[in-house]
């Protein structure tokens, strides 16, 4: 079976200590198809902290600022790797982008760099809310956090509609700490007319998912998105669909991409895919 992993993170994310080349070593281990690296890049917090101070924005929301040097620092990193391991690993340079829908104007500043190969599409927090790592999902009542998930699926929709990534990451980011850390497992199934809608702005620019396999190691039971969205995107007419471990760490490197690949298979895909220079390259399954 071929296996690609395209959501990895190294020492250039504010959350991991991973080193790039450990990294590198694991992949080639692994035996991937492609490896993509990319690191973590909030577009609501690409600036250092005083530009934000100054422009009157409640801090409290985050918690960590100018990812514009962290974004500079791994794709530098990323095209030195490239070189270092040309005909043993084919590794990608990607990023995790989080939030572009909040400043598309910064968003398509950064998309625009030709070190990129793809572009991750993460929405990790809300306006005016802190990341959902954080919330404290025991103060909301059922109808609250019915509304918190709905402008969630919203804010989806809006970077899809913004349309400049090139694979949307784990659809349903929101349940893993509501379930995870609180037991709460909403049923997201209220909200599928829109993520629908979502899914249809990403097909007619020949986008496309992600399956992101973290939730079979961390306690959540299931891929983000599982079954039931996959199949959703491939009747849909998606034809791309990408496979991520989101690891911190050299050692989750490819973990639980084959039952990522085996869920496309069951959703009736029959190519996985990763891109390069923002065009999708299709590997069969079988």
């Amino acid at each position: 079976m071929v296996l690609i992993d395209c959501h990895t993170h190294t020492q250039y994310s504010m959350d991991s200590e991973a080193d790039i080349h450990s990294c590198a070593e694991h992949a080639l281990e692994a035996g991937l198809a492609a490896y993509g690296i990319s690191d973590h890049c909030e577009v609501n917090c690409w600036y250092p902290a005083e530009h934000y101070e100054k422009q009157g924005v409640d801090m409290s929301l985050s918690d960590y600022y100018n990812y514009a040097a962290d974004f500079e620092a791994s794709l530098s990193a990323v095209t030195r790797l490239k070189e270092e391991y040309a005909g043993r690993l084919n590794i990608l340079c990607g990023t995790e982008l989080g939030q572009a829908h909040h400043d598309t104007g910064l968003a398509d500043r950064i998309v625009s760099d030709e070190r990129l190969d793809y572009v991750l599409g993460s929405v990790h927090q809300i306006r005016n809310e802190k990341d959902f790592y954080f919330i404290n999902y025991r103060q909301y009542t059922p109808e609250q956090l019915h509304g918190l998930l709905k402008r969630y699926f919203t804010e989806i929709y809006e970077l899809c509609c913004w349309g400049k990534i090139d694979i949307l990451s784990h659809l349903d980011y929101c349940r893993r700490y509501m379930k995870c850390g609180y037991q709460i497992d909403f049923d997201i199934s209220v909200f599928d007319e829109i993520i629908a809608e979502a899914f249809r702005e990403l097909i007619k620019r020949g986008k496309g998912i992600e399956i992101n396999t973290s939730g079979l190691r961390q306690g959540f039971g299931d891929t983000f998105p599982g079954l039931k969205y996959a199949k959703l995107f491939r009747e849909l007419g998606g034809e791309v669909l990408s496979v991520g471990s989101d690891s911190h760490t050299p050692e989750d490197i490819g973990a639980n991409v084959r039952d990522g690949v085996n869920i496309a298979k069951a959703a009736g895909f029959e190519y996985i895919a990763y891109f390069r220079r923002h065009e999708p390259v299709f590997l069969s399954i079988s």
